[in-house]
């Protein structure tokens, strides 16, 4: 199989092809790998992640858009202006597979246009277009306008990735979006894009994907999606979404409520998947070759909070603008998610810097923060006033936000700054200035070790504890009790998830699904007959040792903490009451270095010898 980068130099508009050797592909697959690899080697040491020596990766893998279900994804890759680190994100849709089949395997933006541009790529043409009349106007807008230039108004036909006005004012918590409402959303990458004055990219094509032997690669991705289809979890997603998990995690007293100064929020049914389909669903959708189809469909016809039909919320936006906020308003929280995915706005980023403000507000109402701090917060609001529970004030912020207006100059630049501005840097909970996602570690205490260790910052999607603590998968523990076997766990999470983050599929198949079913499709799709279980999970732990490497070539962001709070307060009520998450992060932490052949979050020369990465051992020697 060739694999194809498509090199734009945006200065310039000059463009090139790039064939990644086989070896190469071997060692890190694709995606979130492949990405990973590139940008060690390429980015340097201390470039401006919103400068012209950034660039951003936007990568397929060996399996996007084949016959091998839920490959619909694509993975970006650029040094974050969040974090400062290492930043990437993934998202689902449609623009994985037709930037295949536009004859491309993946691009990457390099340097910095003259003039806001959009991008079209059509059977591998590549034509730059003016972007100035775009420059400004959201997502949904600037995806209609695209496809009515090219001509191609059907939306299964192409794909459009694009960025709103959050990524054009480099808001630190913008993301990249595409098909209207899929975000890669994580780590601030659409301000990278937006740095480059790339408003959005079209993609179409009839490029067919060549396989190593078709017919017993087609045989194997039905296994797989068997597999897939009949597990639980795979059902629950699909009736319910993501949201399912509302009063799950609520009931385990695990669900961050009001900042995170408590596990379990009352009006967690108000904003539950079951209440989401019996008041608001449409219908469910799915991915490009999806079939489990988690995503809601959903419409509010009418009051304050209308919203014409459209893709979400899912989970953990519910959560971040809900529960962490105190809203228990579904209709708000389904308008809240439409005017994020057009502002082009990291939901999860987005909900827990409106609760650091809302704690901000309030401390300053009471006279906890120093009296310049206040007086400045209290003037930059004007008329905003984000006290707890009001979704008109979150929705104004959303504006505000997006173009920097008033306190939106500081919202948009994510939690962790917003909260050290204004005089209390304990009220923002992030790790590595990456805001945390929807489970609390005092009451799953998995979790700990995950949000601590996750390369791009407090993250879910890196190791999921959850999925043994609380629903069991692969076996079922105690949340609360401390078990080393947890460990083993997470280190094997992040090793695979590199894997299939670089492949690129959806992590919900790895519920159903093990490497051996992946160890077969690439048999058959690369011709890797020699391919084993042992050596696909060192390509997952060779690329999270270069993810890390990143960081300690920075300087920054690879030690590994987790917030004050967390460590220091007791969660005062549900199943956790009294526990923090100290015992847990001090027990996990020092066998996870073991495990990893790490000393104090570095690897070792003898680590990277081992992963074959002796050309990075100058980073640690």
């Amino acid at each position: 199989m060739e694999f194809k980068l498509l090199r734009i130099n945006l200065w310039t508009q000059k463009v090139r092809e790039e064939k990644i050797d086989e070896r190469t592909l071997r060692r890190f697959l694709g995606g979130r790998g492949l990405g990973a690899y590139l940008a060690l080697k390429e980015i340097p040491k201390g470039a401006d992640p919103l400068g012209p020596e950034n660039k951003l990766y936007i990568l397929t893998g060996p399996l996007t858009g084949t016959a091998a279900v839920e490959t619909g994804r694509y993975h970006v890759v650029g040094k974050s202006p969040l974090t400062g680190i290492l930043g990437d994100s993934n998202s689902g849709g449609q623009f994985g597979p037709w930037l295949r089949f536009s004859g491309y395997d993946g691009i990457v933006l390099e340097s910095v246009s003259e003039e806001p541009v959009w991008i079209s790529i059509i059977d591998g043409e590549v034509k730059f277009h003016d972007a100035r009349d775009l420059w400004g106007r959201g997502v949904i807008y600037t995806e209609k306008k695209i496809r009515d230039r090219v001509g191609i108004t059907k939306p299964d036909l192409g794909s459009v990735l694009s960025i709103g006005p959050a990524g054009e004012n480099l808001s630190k918590i913008a993301a990249i979006m595409n098909d209207k409402y899929r975000a890669a959303g994580r780590t601030g990458l659409g301000a990278v894009m937006g740095s480059k004055r790339v408003k959005a990219i079209f993609v179409y094509g009839h490029r067919r994907i060549e396989l190593y032997d078709r017919q017993k690669f087609l045989e194997a991705a039905k296994k797989l999606s068997k597999a897939i289809v009949e597990h639980s979890i795979s059902q629950s997603l699909t009736k319910y979404g993501t949201a399912v998990l509302v009063n799950i995690i609520n009931e385990h007293g695990g669900l961050p409520t009001k900042n995170w100064t408590r596990g379990v929020f009352e009006k967690a049914q108000q904003i539950s998947g079951e209440y989401l389909a019996e008041h608001y669903l449409k219908t469910n959708k799915g991915c490009w070759g999806c079939a489990i189809r988690c995503s809601r469909v959903a419409e509010v016809k009418s009051g304050p909070y209308r919203t014409p039909v459209s893709e979400g919320p899912e989970y953990e936006t519910i959560w971040a603008n809900g529960a962490n906020t105190m809203i228990g308003n579904m209709e708000a929280i389904i308008k809240i998610n439409y005017l994020l995915n057009d502002m082009g706005l990291d939901t999860i980023s987005f909900g827990n810097t409106a609760a650091t403000l809302m704690e901000l507000y309030e401390k300053a109402q009471k006279g906890e923060l120093p009296e310049d701090k206040a007086k400045k917060l209290l003037d930059l609001l004007e008329d905003v006033e984000p006290t707890w529970g009001n979704a008109d004030a979150v929705i104004r912020l959303i504006w505000k936000t997006a173009y920097r207006d008033g306190i939106g100059d500081y919202t948009a630049e994510g939690a962790a700054r917003l909260a050290e501005e204004f005089g209390c840097p304990d009220c923002a909970i992030h790790v590595r200035g990456l805001e945390l996602p929807a489970y609390d570690p005092r009451a799953i205490n998995s979790m700990a070790l995950s949000y601590a260790t996750s390369n791009r910052g407090g993250c879910h999607l890196r190791a999921y504890g959850v999925s043994f603590d609380v629903l069991g998968v692969p076996k079922k523990f105690d949340p609360l009790k401390i078990d080393l076997e947890k460990v083993k766990l997470i280190k094997w999470q992040q090793d695979y998830f590199a894997v299939i983050d670089s492949l690129v599929v959806c992590k919900f198949n790895t519920f159903a699904d093990a490497p051996e079913y992946y160890v077969e499709l690439l048999k058959y799709a690369m011709g890797w007959e020699d391919l084993t279980v042992e050596e696909l999970l060192t390509i997952g732990e060779r690329i999270y040792n270069v993810e890390r490497l990143f960081a300690v070539r920075e300087g920054r962001g690879y030690r590994d903490y987790l917030p004050k709070r967390l460590l220091e307060e007791p969660l005062p009520d549900g199943p956790a009451k009294g526990r923090t998450a100290k015992e847990a992060l001090e027990t996990y932490l020092p066998e996870y270095y073991k495990l990893r052949g790490w000393v104090d979050g570095k690897p070792t020369p003898e680590t990277l010898k081992r992963l074959g990465l002796g050309e990075f051992l100058y980073i640690v020697a």
